[in-house]
C-alpha cells in the first residue's frame, strides 16, 4: 500500500511546535478544495464543512506539530548547543541527520556526541545524556556558524517515509501528522456525502510542548457541541509492550476508542456504534484522568464540551522510525466520518 501523496507531503514538511508554517500551508491548501479554511494567531488551521440537517457542530482535532530541536549557542569551533522541542530521548538523537530551518532556507546538519576515552576491559558504554550531544553543521568557527544559523532556529530529523511490508510505513512526525490528516480526510468525506451538522477539521499547533495551546484556543473559538481528538498511542504488539498496563494497541487491528473519566459516555457509545455499524475493527482502551492529548484541553473548554478520543497505534513513538499500518489510518478516517453522520438534531450529550 503506497503512502497517500498528501500524507507523504505532510510527513516530510518540517514543523516543530511553534514553527508549523510549512506543514500547515500544505494542510490548508488541501482543505481549500472542499471546505471553508481559516487560520488563527497561533497558527492553527480550521476547515469547515457546513451541515445540511441542523445537527450539532463537531470539531475534529489533530495536532500538526512535531518534536524537534532548537539552537541555543554556538561555541568557538562552530558546534551548536540545543534544547529539545518536545520529548526527544538522548539515545535516539545520537548520529541523526538534521534539517535546520533558517532565514536563508534549509540547512543540513548532524547530531554529534562528545568524544570519550576508550573503554577498559569489562566496562559498559556510558549512558547517553543530552549534555553529551551537539549539532554539527560543518562550520569552522562561531562566526561562521552564526552566519548560517541564528539562535532560536529549529531543526527536525531529515528523511523520507519508508514503505515496509504489509502496508506499513516508518517515518518521523507520524505523531501527529496522522491526526491532522485523518481530520482533514474525514471532513472531505463528509463534504462529499453530506452530514447533519457542521464538521470542522482542526490542524492544531503546539501540542508537543505541553499545554495543548492550539487545541485550547481553537475549541474556544469554534464553540462546538462535540469534539474528537485524533492522536497516536504506543502499540503494545512490539517487544516490551504490555497490554495489561497500556491496553491493547495492535498494528492492523483498527483504531483505539478511548473510554474514561473525562470522555463523554454518549460520544464513546456513538463511536462504538459507528465502528460496529460500518464493520470497522477497533479496540477499547481506558484513561482514568489525563489522556495526554488535545482532548484534555477540549473537554474543559468554556462550560464543557462532549469529547471523545480516537487513537491510532504506532510503534517507536518519538523516534525517526515511528511505524503505522496504513489500513488503521484509513479505518480511522471512515470511523470519524461515520461518527459525524450520527450527530443528529436533538442528540442528548449531557451526562
Amino acid at each position: 500500500m503506497a503512502v497517500p501523496d498528501l500524507l507523504r507531503r505532510l510527513l516530510t514538511a518540517p514543523g516543530p511546535s511553534g514553527y508549523e508554517t510549512a506543514a500547515s500551508a500544505i494542510w490548508r491548501e488541501a482543505a481549500s478544495s472542499f471546505a471553508e479554511v481559516e487560520g488563527d494567531t497561533l497558527g492553527s488551521s480550521t476547515a469547515r464543512v457546513p451541515g445540511t440537517g441542523g445537527g450539532p457542530t463537531l470539531a475534529v482535532l489533530g495536532h500538526i506539530d512535531e518534536i524537534g530541536l532548537m539552537v541555543t549557542h554556538a561555541d568557538e569551533n562552530g558546534f551548536l548547543s540545543f534544547l529539545r522541542v518536545g520529548g526527544w530521548r538522548a539515545d535516539v538523537l545520537v548520529g541523526q541527520r538534521l534539517e535546520l530551518l533558517t532565514s536563508k532556507g534549509s540547512l543540513s546538519g548532524v547530531v554529534g556526541r562528545k568524544a570519550s576515552r576508550p573503554l577498559r576491559r569489562g566496562e559498559e558504554f556510558p549512558r547517553v545524556e543530552l549534555e553529551d550531544l551537539h549539532l554539527d553543521i560543518g562550520a569552522r568557527s562561531r562566526e561562521e556558524a552564526l552566519e548560517l544559523v541564528a539562535i532560536g532556529d529549529v531543526a527536525v530529523i531529515a528523511g523520507e517515509p519508508v514503505e515496509l511490508a504489509n502496508g506499513r510505513i516508518a517515518s518521523r512526525s507520524l505523531d501527529n501528522r496522522l491526526g491532522a490528516y485523518v481530520a482533514l480526510e474525514a471532513a472531505r468525506r463528509v463534504a462529499d456525502a453530506g452530514g447533519p451538522g457542521d464538521v470542522v477539521a482542526v490542524a492544531a499547533v503546539q501540542e508537543e510542548i505541553g499545554d495543548f495551546g492550539g487545541a485550547r484556543t481553537s475549541v474556544f473559538a469554534l464553540e462546538p457541541q462535540v469534539a474528537l481528538a485524533v492522536d497516536i498511542t504506543g502499540a503494545t504488539d512490539a517487544p516490551g509492550g504490555d497490554p495489561k498496563i497500556d491496553g491493547a494497541a495492535v498494528l492492523g487491528a483498527g483504531p483505539i476508542l478511548n473510554r474514561g473519566s473525562t470522555i463523554a459516555p454518549r460520544v464513546f457509545d456513538l463511536l462504538v456504534e459507528a465502528a460496529e455499524g460500518e464493520g470497522i475493527p477497533h479496540a477499547v482502551n481506558v484513561s482514568a484522568g489525563s489522556t495526554h492529548t488535545d482532548m484534555d484541553a477540549a473537554y474543559l473548554s468554556r462550560a464543557g464540551i462532549a469529547t471523545g478520543l480516537v487513537s491510532i497505534p504506532i510503534r517507536y513513538t518519538h523516534s525517526p522510525v515511528e511505524t503505522v499500518a496504513l489500513e488503521d489510518v484509513e479505518a480511522s478516517i471512515r470511523l470519524v466520518a461515520a461518527f459525524a453522520d450520527r450527530l443528529r438534531p436533538g442528540l442528548e450529550l449531557a451526562r
